[in-house]
């Protein structure tokens, strides 16, 4: 019996995702599978299109390999586009000759819409959606200054960000009022451009596109409807995309009258041998440009041409969760409150920068939508709420408060039924988890390879990571520690992997240890580690995209989008000159200034393009960084000791400068601070430190894992008595034990209550050299000392590095948007903003 012929048509991440489902079921045997793809490459992840520019390439982003389509008999034809389709002598025709089908999927996708516009086909102007595009977005990059992005929507951001990684002065351009004006209301998209625009991105809202022309100082300008202008090098269209229905509309399938191919509840056309799934087809007047709904297409395609006769696609959930240039947004059900008798509640934060809406069924006793900016911390509750139909609590406010204004806890996996949603790329439930782990899944890795959880998108990664967590606890099992869904490893045994064996940039780690392309939990932890092991620049080209804001500007960014100045001032003590050029300089930049907790002088109000002129400034007169944006040693506060005290027993200020200059260079899972007095009176607070040294008539009294934060904590006494070098090695010898086995973002206060044996255990490790680590760990700290650099004064001198703080390059004008008012006689920023 021959088999019969089944043709797909795009090899996109639908397309490939159907294969994948199609090729599991007992009806592949049947058919002779033939696969075209329009581009030479195999299927790739496009949600994480923009790692392009990070330094991911096409093999880190296949979905598939060569090996993996001839395993299971797929007639693979890349870079082969099909022209035609006979309906009635059921053939297509590509360049190459014709091929016979009996059943015929489309899943062609999606192309970028490009408004008609006079000009829009100049070089220049560009789209953002292949990696083709990508190459030629890099090589218009290369030769300029600034870059336009139109269209304010989730792939338009995406872009944004991309040309900012490239070095332009990136602009987004919206005919719209707002930012993602299909998710966010117009509060969440006020802030939204707030926060992109503070850190460097302009954005031009209401703008309409007339023509596209020669430049004066660029290559290209924009002219607008109201009479503006804006000069770019180059242009990105992102205003949206169209379902890639031409070739079903020269077939004669019936098609929508906006587009897309009709599609029935089990994927099929107008024509029973013809199916279409993903963003080319139109289910009930609607076309889905998510993943997700293109997987779950997929997967109903699958089933009913398995002979499955319930399998049906009935529409999916919209909602989103992401991450665009560094900002939390996110999206759920009917944000905009449209649905009969909805009631919103409304938080909004404008100091922290975070807003979040609920919107609520008329009785206040269902979840219909939500929308979140600047924190997603509630998101997973609140989707699960709106999915589920899960009865709200009697204060529903609870559930966007912040904890210390009493906001509710996240919602517990317990709290959900079986049938709860947890991966809506895969259609995956919380039964199915519990399924999987009761047939003898173990763990995490396990659970996501037998239901494929969390390999979409990857936003379902922390819920999914708490369900099966608590599902492993109540069978007795061991739960994991592994840092992320990208690394079986816990934090201190990715530390172990990097100094072992020599790896120094994310990419190898990932490509020999891990999996995917990483998030922003492994990231800034893997930057973390590098930076304590082989104290290279956190600037380099390796290392950037993986830095938190602060770290990548190398500045505290303030609640106007401003930037902090923090030079170091070791043990507090400072000359006469050098208070005069901090003087100086904060009248030149108009700064706020004061003198902190912490014993330094912090200078305010700085914009993103004023950062390398006041560092080369202050380097100048001798100063280095603070570090006060880092996960490392913020201050060593002091007593002016026995040089100026009656009562001081030892030199508290020269032990401090000692101690802050010997650890300024060392990156830590979370900053830390010490202090030292210079007798018992403790004027320097010490047992709130991190590291406190207390002076005694016999030398200096060490306490350690302190804490005056969020959760205040008294140091413990560690050793007594102890000589310069003793207390010093000591020191060194924690600092560094900490640093290998504590957790991400883990204080030192926390690391020892976490510390097995505690106290005790940490007394035997450092003092009596339990584990034979003392030279290794003398070694270690030795290392980073020898490799210290302000980091501000090499990015000063570097011209690339210097690149990243370019902010207006074509415009001298200061930010419009900024306002300013004085108070006490120092200039503040006005409480709202434009």
């Amino acid at each position: 019996m021959s088999k019969k012929n089944l043709l797909v048509i795009g090899n996109g991440m639908v397309g490939h995702h159907f294969l994948e489902q199609f090729v599991a079921t007992d009806a592949a045997v049947d058919y002779h599978i033939v696969v075209f793809g329009e581009e030479p490459l195999l299927a790739y992840d496009r949600v994480h299109l923009s790692e392009y520019f990070g330094g991911s390439s096409h093999a880190d982003l296949a979905m598939g390999t060569a090996e993996w389509y001839a395993e299971n008999n797929l007639d693979l034809h890349l870079d082969e586009q099909v022209t035609g389709i006979d309906r009635d002598a059921r053939q297509v025709v590509t360049p190459k000759g014709t091929y016979a089908y009996d059943e015929l999927v489309l899943a062609t996708g999606s192309f970028p819409f490009v408004p008609p516009i006079d000009g829009n086909d100049r070089p220049d102007c560009l789209v953002y959606r292949t990696l083709d595009d990508l190459d030629q977005i890099r090589a218009s990059a290369e030769n300029g200054k600034v870059g336009v992005v139109v269209g304010g929507g989730l792939l338009g951001l995406e872009a944004a960000n991309a040309l900012k990684s490239l070095g332009l002065q990136a602009h987004v351009v919206e005919f719209a009022p707002r930012l993602m004006p299909v998710q966010l209301d117009d509060d969440g998209g006020a802030l939204l451009r707030r926060k992109i625009e503070e850190l460097g991105v302009q954005v031009h809202t209401e703008k309409a596109t007339t023509a596209i022309v020669d430049g004066e100082d660029c290559r290209l300008r924009m002219n607008f409807s109201d009479d503006s202008h804006l000069e770019t090098d180059l242009i990105v269209f992102s205003a949206g995309i169209r379902p890639q229905d031409a070739l079903a509309r020269s077939s004669g399938l019936e098609i929508g009258e906006r587009g897309g191919i009709v599609i029935n509840n089990q994927c099929t056309t107008s024509d029973p041998h013809i199916h279409a799934i993903g963003e080319c087809a139109l289910w009930n007047q609607r076309i889905f440009g998510l993943v997700a709904p293109g997987y779950t297409m997929a997967r109903t395609l699958a089933s009913a041409l398995n002979g499955d006769t319930e399998a049906a696609f009935t529409g999916a959930d919209m909602s989103t969760k992401l991450k665009l240039l560094g900002v939390d947004v996110g999206s759920i059900g009917d944000a905009h409150g449209q649905s009969p008798g909805a009631r919103s509640i409304r938080f909004n934060d404008e100091a922290s920068g975070v807003y979040r809406r609920m919107v609520i069924s008329e009785d206040g006793k269902k979840l219909l939508g939500a929308i979140l900016v600047g924190d997603n911390g509630p998101y997973d509750t609140l989707l699960q709420y709106a999915l589920n139909g899960i009865d709200l609590p009697a204060s529903p406010e609870a559930l966007i408060l912040p904890e210390s204004e009493g906001g509710a806890p996240a919602l517990g996996p317990d709290a959900l039924p079986d049938t709860a949603s947890i991966c809506s790329c895969h259609n995956v439930t919380k039964g199915d988890i519990c399924g999987v782990i009761d047939a003898g899944c173990q763990d995490l890795a396990s659970v996501k390879a037998e239901t494929r959880a969390s390999s979409g998108c990857g936003g379902c990664a922390a819920l999914l990571k708490n369900v099966v967590d608590s599902e492993l606890e109540k069978r007795g099992v061991e739960v994991s520690t592994d840092i992320c869904e990208h690394f079986p490893y816990s934090r201190q045994e990715l530390f172990h992997l990097v100094k072992v064996n020599g790896i120094r940039t994310f990419r190898q780690l990932i490509r020999e240890h891990g999996q995917g392309h990483g998030c922003d939990i492994c990231k800034p932890t893997v930057a973390s580690i590098l930076a304590t092991v082989w104290n290279e620049h956190i600037l380099a080209t390796d290392h950037v995209a993986l830095q938190d804001t602060n770290d990548t500007f190398m500045a505290n960014m303030q609640k106007n989008g401003t930037y902090s100045i923090v030079p170091r001032v070791p043990g507090g003590e400072i000359t006469p000159d050098k208070l005069i050029v901090l003087g100086e300089v904060a009248k030149e930049y108009n700064l706020y200034t004061k003198v902190t907790g912490g014993q330094r002088i912090d200078l305010f109000g700085a914009t993103l393009s004023e950062l390398p002129e006041i560092w080369e400034k202050l380097i100048a007169a001798g100063f280095e960084t603070g570090h006060a944006y880092g996960k490392s040693l913020r201050t060593v506060k002091s007593c002016v000791g026995s040089t100026w005290c009656r009562y001081g027993v030892q030199d508290s200020v020269g032990m401090a400068i000692l101690l802050e200059n010997r650890y300024k260079g060392l990156r830590a899972p979370h900053k830390f601070k010490l202090a030292v007095s210079g007798c018992t009176r403790e004027c320097a607070e010490a047992q709130s430190k991190d590291f406190g040294v207390i002076a005694t008539d016999k030398g200096w009294n060490l306490y350690v894992c302190g804490n005056g934060g969020m959760r205040p904590r008294h140091a413990d006494l560690f050793a007594t008595d102890l000589s310069d070098e003793e207390l010093i090695r000591t020191i060194d010898r924690v600092l560094m034990f900490y640093v290998r086995t504590a957790d991400r973002l883990q204080r030192t206060s926390v690391w020892l209550e976490n510390l097995e044996g505690g106290l005790d255990y940490l007394k035997e490790v450092i003092l009596e050299d339990k584990l034979g680590l003392g030279e290794e760990l003398d070694e270690h700290m030795q290392k980073v000392i020898g490799t210290y650099q302000c980091e501000w004064k090499t990015a000063v001198e570097d011209p690339e590095k210097r690149k990243r703080f370019r902010e207006f390059v074509n415009d001298e004008r200061k930010d419009p948007v900024q306002q300013w008012t004085t108070e006490r006689g120092q200039r503040r920023p006005v409480a709202e903003t434009a």
